[in-house]
């Protein structure tokens, strides 16, 4: 049963442990409502509290019963709720984002809002091993590193723990715990309509997989993503003690690295090492491409004075005095 298998992945990733306060998002579609009803049902085993939220989009005629929906099997079940009804098209116009980043980034503050709230220490959301297979492929398909192949983690830690205990789930067996405890939950029949990579995918590309190449395309893409993640966690391991190795000056602004030992290391050390420092000076690497990785590391092997790169619009890049500097370029006067 599904509910045996979702235990076997709580407990081998850890995700859920005694006295836990889980906040799980929930849209109303089949995967937010068979995490929430498995929880549900194991609440009192697992001895947890959870809390539901609920975003209404404002994009569809059928939110509104969404809304209505999650709202019913809470009370029914006694369940905490909380919901939030957004403009999303309106605010990603005025933000000037994508529906679905500007939908995503309203989802998430939503999240953390009511975990702050309520006391929650973990944040649970229903993505499936088909939504991870679907990441690998969009990631592949976009041309991003061997990181990109590890999809959707199981477990990320940051504010707050994010937990997604289906994800070794398919998203058939699913549908089929739906039917079985008669959840009756609402489709989006969006996801049908062909106007995103990830729709293209789900609905042309994997079943095209999956029927003329492989009948456990799933799987292979599920155990691809799950190697992935763990030699990113070997390199990572490797590149935070050559940071430590390297590093000569650390703050908020600024991160000054050994120019010398620098070029000694491994060209695949050199591009993870870049990234991860970048992120360590503004947060993130996003808009940082290989192209810009690779000029870095020419950059270092000419060891030329007064030239400078910018990969993007939040940090500077330049080596001085056998020094390789990462400023943030919001601190710069």
């Amino acid at each position: 049963m599904l509910q045996d298998k979702l235990k076997k992945t709580i407990q081998k990733y850890n995700l859920i442990e005694k006295n836990d306060k889980i906040v799980i998002g929930v849209s109303g579609g089949p995967d937010s409502m068979c995490l929430l009803d498995s929880l549900y049902c194991l609440k009192k085993d697992l001895e947890i509290e959870i809390v539901v939220v609920h975003v209404n989009h404002m994009i569809r005629k059928e939110a509104d019963g969404e809304t209505q929906y999650v709202k019913q099997y809470c009370k029914e079940h006694e369940i905490p709720f909380y919901v939030k009804r957004v403009d999303v098209v309106k605010l990603a116009k005025e933000q000037k984002l994508g529906t679905e980043a500007m939908g995503r980034k309203v989802r998430y503050e939503f999240f953390t809002e009511v975990a702050q709230k309520v006391g929650a220490n973990k944040i649970a959301t229903a993505h499936n091993a088909n939504d991870n297979a679907e990441t690998v492929l969009m990631n592949m398909i976009r041309g991003s590193g061997t990181s990109g192949l590890k999809g959707i983690e199981i477990r990320r830690e940051s504010e707050y723990i994010y937990i997604r205990p289906l994800r070794e789930c398919t998203r058939k067996e699913i549908e089929s715990y739906c039917k079985e405890k008669k959840l009756n939950p609402r489709i989006d029949q969006s996801n049908f309509e062909n106007d995103y990579t990830r729709n293209k995918i789900r609905n042309i590309l994997l079943p095209l997989l999956e029927e003329k190449f492989n009948p456990n395309i799933i799987e292979t893409l599920n155990r691809l993503s799950e190697i992935a993640k763990e030699d990113d966690e070997y390199f990572l391991e490797i590149v935070q003690q050559e940071y430590e190795n390297l590093k000569i000056g650390e703050n908020e602004k600024e991160v000054i690295l050994n120019l010398k030992k620098f070029n000694l290391l491994p060209k695949v050390i050199k591009s993870r090492l870049l990234l991860y420092t970048i992120s360590k000076v503004v947060g993130d690497t996003q808009g940082i491409g290989k192209v810009h990785i690779e000029d870095v590391i020419k950059l270092c092997q000419n060891n030329i004075g007064n030239k400078y790169i910018t990969p993007n619009k939040r940090i500077k890049i330049f080596v001085k005095k056998g020094k390789i500097f990462f400023t943030s370029k919001t601190n710069l006067p």
